[in-house]
């Protein structure tokens, strides 16, 4: 038996959510809060093997929770239920400590499949979150290709911190050129800040 805990700031979505998990023999919802500070709360005194929960929520949201989950309760699988199909979302949650994502718009027989393979050690993501993810990884992919081998160049430098002369030293060649070079990665990756272009420089693995 499956001993499940349902969070989410919604009333009626619980009450929907309950009473198609209860026609499984496989699954005990043990408990409901209506946000990620009362889950902590519960937890303290009763221990689901499964949290099923929601992302946007007052006092507490979804990822702050399960940041505090993953710490103090690492056994406890969480398994994300949510309306946002944002990559930006999906990917700081996967990597805080959820064990899936499934969007609200999934039938109820996948939602059971996604607890019963997160209660066994897996990870599940529905169809549409596996698409969001799938979709930014080609986008990353396609962004850094875009780059000749000399921008490449002046992005890991920039990255560095090292400044247009710096670099125009360096590489041998003037100041003008690597402003342009610096321009093109900038237009190229849609990254117009210093510190998103070294964010994006070490997500992809340029810095040593």
């Amino acid at each position: 038996m499956i001993k499940l805990l349902l969070v989410d700031d919604h009333p009626l979505v619980r009450d929907g959510i309950r009473a198609r998990l209860e026609t499984e023999e496989s699954i005990q919802v043990i408990g409901e809060a209506q946000n990620g500070e009362e889950a902590l709360a519960f937890v303290q005194q009763q221990m689901p093997d499964v949290i099923l929960m929601d992302v946007s929520m007052p006092v507490m949201n979804g990822l702050e929770a399960t940041k505090l989950f993953r710490v103090r309760y690492p056994l406890i699988r969480v398994l994300i239920l949510s309306m946002h199909d944002s990559r930006e979302y999906m990917m700081q949650l996967v990597q805080t400590g959820a064990s899936g994502y499934v969007l609200k718009d999934v039938s109820s027989d996948e939602l059971i499949r996604a607890i019963l393979t997160v209660n066994q050690g897996g990870t599940y993501f529905s169809a549409g979150a596996s698409n969001t993810l799938f979709r930014g990884e080609v986008e990353q992919v396609s962004q850094i290709q875009s780059l000749t081998p000399r921008e490449a160049t002046v992005l890991k430098y920039l990255a560095e911190g090292h400044s247009n002369k710096e670099i125009a030293r360096e590489l041998d060649i003037s100041v003008r050129t690597v402003e342009t070079h610096r321009q093109n990665v900038k237009q190229k990756l849609d990254i117009h800040t210093a510190a998103g272009l070294a964010r994006y420089a070490i997500e992809q693995g340029l810095l040593d």
